[in-house]
Order: C-alpha cells, then structure tokens, then sequence
C-alpha cells in the first residue's frame, strides 16, 4: 500500500497539551482595502506579553503575501516566515504591531477567510479561517476588541459591513468610500466578519426588554427581498423567545443577516454580522418547503442565541466546541418546540441521533463530544459534538430541572462573561448552583459510543411488586476501549392494562419518574403494583442510548395507542416496524416469504384514524423509517434487503389501508397556504398519504393523484412532495414532472438543489448514470456547497443501494469527485466520504472494494488535512 511517509503525515493535536498563549492581543483596529483579485490588509495590533520567558512571537498565517511588519511604528526586520505563519524575534514586552500583507479572494475556492460569493466578498473565519485574512493568534482563548474600517468601489460594492456598530463612514474622490465600525466586546478572531458587496434590505427594529432600541438588517441578493420576511419573523421571535425563556437580552444596537449562496456550513454566528447559506434565509411558498421553513427558523435561533453562548462566552480551544455548539443547539431545539410541536421536533431531533449519530459512533471517526485529539478541527463540526452534545445538556436539564439548570446558566454567566471558558467551567457552574453532583455525569464530555441499555423485569404478583433491573453497556470504539459506567436518566411510566398510569412508589416512598442509573447493572422496585404493567421505556428518549426490552406485540401496540408522552407512542410504531425489518430481511436473505401480520396493520390503521391525534403526529408515526435508520437495526448492512424489505412495507401499508389513506388524503387538504402549525400538520399527513398510495399494487390512481397535485399545487411543500412520490415510487408521471419542474426553476439554484437530491436518490437502476450526466447540469457547478449536497451528497448518503452498488462502481464514482475536491474545497470533500470509512459494516466483498477506494484517495498528491484524518483512521480499522 503507498502511504505517505511518517515524516509527511500531518500531527495531531491533543486536548491535553493545551497551554496558555505566550502573548495576547488586546485591540485590533484592521483597515482592509477590498477587491477580489488584491486585497490589502492591514493590521495594527496591540500585543502584550503574559509569559516572560518568551521573546518571539509567533502568529498563525497561511496563503499570505507580506508586504511590511512595523513595531511601535518602526521597521522591524528580524522575523522569519514559515509554512503556517510568522515568527517574529525579539520583541518588546508590550507594544503596537502594524502588519500589512495582501491576500487573492478570487482564488479563495476553499471558501475560508475572504473570497467571492457570486459578486459579494465575504468571510468565513470558524474555525481558523482569519489566518488566510492577516497574520494573527488564530485561537480563541485570545480575546481582542476589534475595530474595523473597509474601503472599496462604492458601484461594486455599496454595502461594507462588519462586526459591532457603524460608527463613521465617508467618501472618496476616486469613486470609493469608506465605512468604519466597532465591535466593543472582545472576541476571538473566528467570530470576526466582513461582507461587501450590492444587496436588498429588508429592515426592521426589536424593543429588548429593558426599551433599547435595536435595528435588524437582512441583505440578500437583489430580487431577494420577498424571501426574507420569514427570516426577519423567525428573528424577532427569537430575541423575544431568549428573554423570555432565559432572560437573555441583545447587547449592539444593530443585528444583521447576509445571505450568501457560497458557503461551507449552514451559517456563522459572527457578533453582530451573521452570514448564512442562503438555504437558510430564503422562503416563500413558491420556492419553499415547511421543513424549509422550519429550518430556517431553527437556525436563525441557533445563530441568535450564539450571541451569549458562543459570543459573549466562547470556547478556550477547539476540543471545547460543544460547550458553545452542543448548548446552542439544545436552546435552539427549546426555542423551536416553543414555536411549533414539542413531540414532532423531539421526534425529528431523535431520528438524526438514530441515523447519523449512532453511526458516527460506530465509525472510524468515533469521538467523544469533546474529543481528546485531532488533525483537522473542521473534522469536527459533527452530529457527535452538536447533536448528541445537545442530548448531554438535555440530561442534564433533566436531572436538575428547569429552575435549577436556569440558575446555572446564570451562574456560568456570571462568571465567565467575556472570557474564554472550558465544558468542565459549564459543569461546574451547574453544580455549584443545584447543589447536585455532576461527577459521574461528566464522563459524558469524554467517553465515546453509544451506550446500550439491557433491561428485563420480574413481577410478584403475591407482594404487588415489580422489580425492573438495567444494565448497561458501552463496546469498545476505535479511539476507546474501556468503558465506564455513566450516569443516565432513564423516564418510565407504567401502566395497568386499562391505561390507568401506575403510581410509582416504594416502601411508602414516592419514587420519580425519572430514574438514576449509575451502575452497570441496577435493579429498581416498585410496591403496590396490582398486576403485571405495561413500561414505557425511555420517555422523550431521556438519554442517547440504544434500547434493548423484550417488547410483546401487543405491548408495543398498547402504547402506540395509550401512551401520555407523545414520543413514547411514536417509539413503540418503530420499535413494532423494527422487529418486522429484521424479522423480513433474514427471510429475504433465506429466500423465505415476507409477512407482515394483520396486528400491525391495524394498529396503523387505528393511529391513521384516531380523530384526537395531532396530524403531525400521525404522519411521523405512518412515515417509514428510511434505508438508512434501518441499516442501525444490523451489525452489518446489507443495502439490497433493506430496500427490499421496506419496499415489501410499503407496498402492504398501501394496499391494506388503501381506503382509510385515501380518505384522510382528501380529508387534510389546505386550501390557502400558511405557515401555522396546524396547517404544516394537516400537509404533513396528507403527503404522508399520498407517499403510502403511490406504493399499491394498482398504482394507476395514485398516478394521477400525484400528477393532480403537482399541476394543482399552489406552495412547493406539496409541489415537491408530489414530485418525490413520482420519482420514489416509480410513477409513469415522474418523467414528465421532473423535466417540467427542471423547465420552470433552473435558474433558481435552491429550488434546483431539491431536484438534483431527488434525482440522485431514485431507486431507478441507472441512477449513477444520470447523476454523472447532471454534473454538466446547467444548474449545477462543482463550486457551489449546496449544488455538491444537493446531487453527490444526497446519492452517497441517501441512495445506499446504488452508493453500495456490488460492482463498487458508487465507491469509484466518489474517488473521482474527491479527487477534484481535495484541493478546491476540503471542508465539503471530508464532510463526503463519511459513507465511505464505515466499511466495517459491510460484508467482506463491499469491505474490500471500500478499502480499495480509500487507498487510492491516500495517494492523492497533496491530500488535505482533512480527508488524510478520516482516511487513515479507517485504514487503521
């Protein structure tokens, strides 16, 4: 195997070497001369030394050109230049550095530090993207307080925006202008931002809760404006919302959003200045989605809320990041239950976790959420350090409760407002204000895997007692072997067979319903338990684990129907379909006949009907689970069975409840389109059904149903729903609808991601093919994040029966596309090969076949930081 040599392989960093910096830089004043061929920057900086043994400083840079380095504003000659940045000797105690150098944003296609998005120049600094922008500590345990001025051509570029408040601006004689702004709170260099360029402005004002007085800006494209009301309304409710709920107030007097189409994540929460994919700014019914919707309004929370924890608290380093990411996002998922269904967005949130989470950490790239080492920090933007840092906050809520975790959150402010802090600073401060102890609980921060919990249970029916014992158990993962106990919040409620709730108790005792487990195997009994009850198991999914509890059929059946948690209800239809897919795919494996028993069906049919059920609710619960979430039920995956198996699901669903879909299809119809809650609910069930209809025998009506409501649709949730059942089950419409659909928005490029994913996730056996001949699409570009999610993401990630296609010619295919990105844009290169490094989960042809594919990508010349970190942990494997 051609590897790279020892000497070649780039180092890994490690959480526990951090030390303290050197020198720190207190103010910035930067003065950029903007244009997309030549910027010059300049930056003057004051410098002060924290540690006296050291005499050279030494600043992060890449892809710079130096022009000049002054000191307190002389020359100053002894320095050297390196691979990653500037050593200065022999310098002052404390003093003014002035550095001039120039950088290239039109060549800038990794999207990092300042580059062109369309005709606008914008940055993305997170995590260490300001060292392609000037020479500077690039970490963000140094807190400076920055001041920004920028010039450009005022035709180009009418609108300079940065960090803080306007504070001064002014003309040129040559057809330019200048602005200056001032940030007064210090921050790291990542939360540092700059747009120029020509935009629509949609401008309103918030009233914070003690009267100021504050303007919010969104910029985007121009014919853009129209778009951008949802996101105005989605901010303001968030800023009213982090009062409310946390008592959180905006500290500038300007908040801004630009929206640019060139971006590398799905937004940035730079202070004052936010700058987001323009998927999560621009909505309205014709070009937007509910789930559009929604997730604007979760992300604009997201970056919102950043502004305390994140902005006014950040992280001391990088292997910190969920104390800013796993908070916010806990806050965000609040902030969105609010507004919306408390039950639907825990069950949506639950099916990333089960999907994407679990088998990160059953992959190669296995960490805990705050890692111990790393290569490349952007390796570790993931579901571990966001979503399931996100579950880790949410257990904690829970073992506190909402007073006690309130009173911590002010407690951690209150310490660490404007500094740099650490997860075990977060800790400590929850504890210290509930008086509860964490000690056990933070093995959370560092222990990775998914914890697997055993349960079994024994009734006494002479005492009236029933005796639930837990076991828990985490196997080993690539970067740990040994595993400790963690401690786990596990929601029951029992239930007599009648649905009455079960008092828990014991020995006179009321017992919470929220048990502690704190051991590898713990038994819990309960008195005055008058006959054998029905558990539910996990409630609200109270920790991130996998479940394992000899669930009856008709248990599972009596929850679906009775439970008082909503998520429970949902959990026992997939723990009941669960048992059916593995039950399925071995028949299929043994050639045996697939069945499904009468029971089930009816329990799904009484689910469709039931008249006091939320929609939404509904349509979560007759959705079936994707290829994917069933490919977590095996130890290893076998793509062909799945699709198969879920197929044959589909197709009894659509033939035994054929009726009852039709009629609740007709049933949920909206004649207007609103963004309500009620009204996303009603299109949700209705979709849901017309998804199952399509999957009859006898799909002839369905047909035409589909095609009815494409032509019909007046909103592009049911446009595009429509065009998904057409393409996903195979429908003689869906040629015709997808090139009318191509016809009508090939120029709007987020209309077109929807099109691109969905071709490149249809079941038809020439898939590949037609997404090889889309890279040519007039509407694609290999430049474009959201065009390369949209097509090649979607088909590696969403498509497994042809990514895992036996010939490897989907393992080829991806070779070819990242060998193209490596160099051009490496962030969106490793965020593709995830599919790719979990070859342990395959049969042993697939597995040779992936590993072939990864040891041709590591002889890649010049192969990224970020691809070498996950290639070779999967080689290792």
């Amino acid at each position: 195997m051609n590897t790279k040599t020892p000497e070649a392989q780039p180092i890994a960093k490690k959480r526990l070497d951090y030390k303290a910096p050197n020198f720190t830089i207190t103010d910035i004043d930067l003065d950029f001369d903007l244009a997309p061929e030549i910027t010059t920057v300049t930056a003057r900086s004051r410098v002060v030394q924290k540690n006296q043994q050291a005499s050279d400083l030494i600043l992060d840079g890449e892809d710079l050109k130096l022009i000049s380095i002054n000191i307190d504003e002389q020359p100053w000659h002894d320095y050297q230049i390196t691979k990653t940045g500037l050593i200065i000797h022999n310098v002052p105690t404390e003093f003014t550095l002035t550095i001039v150098n120039e950088i290239k944003p039109i060549n800038n296609t990794a999207l990092e530090g300042l580059y062109v998005s369309g005709e606008a120049l914008c940055t993305q600094c997170e995590a260490e993207g300001f060292r392609h922008i000037t020479y500077y500590l690039d970490r963000p345990d140094v807190l400076a307080r920055f001041s920004t001025r920028i010039t450009a051509n005022k035709q180009r570029y009418p609108y300079l925006l940065s960090n803080g408040n306007r504070i001064a601006q002014g003309e040129l004689a040559d057809g330019h202008h200048w602005v200056q702004w001032q940030d007064p709170f210090p921050k790291p260099a990542y939360l540092f931002a700059l747009v120029a360029g020509d935009f629509d402005i949609l401008k309103d004002q918030f009233i914070t809760q003690s009267k100021r007085k504050v303007d919010l800006e969104i910029y985007v494209d121009k014919g853009n404006l129209d778009r951008s009301h949802w996101a105005m309304t989605s901010l303001k409710n968030a800023m009213r919302w982090d009062e409310t709920r946390f008592g959180l107030e905006y500290d500038l007097d300007i908040f801004m959003i630009v929206a640019v189409d060139f971006f590398n994540m799905g937004a940035m929460e730079n202070k004052g200045l936010n700058i987001f994919n323009s998927k999560y700014v621009l909505a309205k019914p014709q070009t937007a989605t509910d789930d559009d919707y929604l997730g604007i309004e979760g992300v604009i929370g997201h970056e919102y809320f950043h502004n305390w924890t994140g902005n006014r608290v950040t992280c001391r380093d990088w292997f910190q990041l969920s104390l800013k990411e796993g908070l916010t996002v806990f806050r965000d998922q609040e902030f969105s239950a609010d507004m919306g269904s408390r039950a639907v967005k825990r069950i949506e949130d639950v099916k990333l976790l089960r999907t994407v989470q679990f088998a990160e950490d059953a992959s190669p790239m296995s960490h805990p959420i705050r890692p111990e080492q790393v290569i490349e920090m952007n390796n570790f933007y993931t579901v571990t350090v966001y979503e399931k840092g996100a579950e880790v906050i949410r257990m904690m809520h829970t073992l506190l409760g909402e007073d006690k975790f309130q009173a911590g959150m002010k407690l951690y402010f209150k310490r660490h407002d404007g500094s740099a802090a650490t997860c075990d600073d977060f800790v400590a401060a929850m504890q210290d204000a509930s008086g509860i102890d964490l000690t056990q609980f933070k093995l959370w921060y560092s222990q990775s895997g998914t914890p697997e919990l055993t349960v079994t249970d024994n009734y006494d029916e002479k005492n009236q007692q029933y005796t639930l014992t837990v076991e828990q158990y985490t196997p080993a993962t690539q970067d740990q072997n040994q595993k400790q106990a963690l401690h786990i919040p596990l929601d029951i409620e029992l239930y007599q067979h009648d649905g009455k709730v079960i008092t828990l108790q014991y020995q006179g005792q009321p017992i919470h319903h929220v048990l502690n487990l704190t051991q590898s195997t713990q038994q819990f009994i309960f008195d005055n338990v008058t006959e054998k009850p029905i558990i539910s198991l996990l409630r609200d999914f109270s920790a991130p684990v996998k479940l394992t509890y000899d669930y009856q059929d008709n248990d599972l059946i009596f929850l679906m129907q009775q439970a008082t948690n909503a998520f429970s209800r949902y959990d026992a239809a997939q723990m009941l379909l669960a048992k059916y897919v593995r039950l399925n795919v071995k028949n299929y494996q043994e050639n045996q006949k697939l069945a499904l028993p009468d029971s089930v069906l009816d329990a799904f049919r009484a689910v469709l009907l039931s008249e006091n059920t939320d929609p939404f609710l509904i349509a979560q619960i007759l959705t079936l689970p994707s290829e994917n979430e069933l490919a977590n039920l095996f130890t290893v995956v076998d793509p062909i069975a799945i699709h198969e198996v879920r197929l044959f699901l589909l197709t009894q669903f659509a033939n035994e409840l054929y009726d009852e879909l039709l009629a609740v299809y007709h049933h949920n119809n909206t004649s207007q389109y609103q963004i309500k809650h009620n009204d996303i609910a009603k299109r949700s069930l209705k979709n849901c059904c017309l998804t199952l209809l399509a999957y009859a025998d006898d799909n002839s009506r369905a047909n035409t149903l589909v095609s009815q409501q494409y032509h019909q649709a007046n909103n592009m949730t049911d446009c595009l729903a429509a065009l998904n059942v057409a393409v996903k089950a195979e429908l003689d419409c869906r040629t015709e609808l997808l090139v009318n659909f191509d016809d009508k928005w090939h120029q709007d490029g987020l209309v077109m991601d929807k099109w691109l994913a969905l071709n490149a996730t249809s079941p038809d056996k020439n898939v590949l093919a037609t997404v090889k001949k889309l890279l040519t699409h007039r509407s694609f570009t290999l430049s474009n994040p959201n065009r390369i999610r949209a097509l090649i993401g979607a088909f590696v990630n969403n498509n497994p029966v042809a990514f895992h296609a036996k010939d490897g010619s989907g393992y080829q295919f991806l070779v070819e596309i990242l060998t193209e990105l490596n160099q051009k844009n490496p962030q969106v290169a490793a965020r593709l090969i995830d599919p790719l490094i979990r070859l342990k989960r395959y049969d042993e042809k697939r597995q040779q076949q992936m590993r072939k594919a990864l040891e041709d990508l590591l002889k890649i010349e010049n192969l990224s930081k970020d691809l070498f970190e996950k290639i070779s942990k999967a080689l290792e494997a």
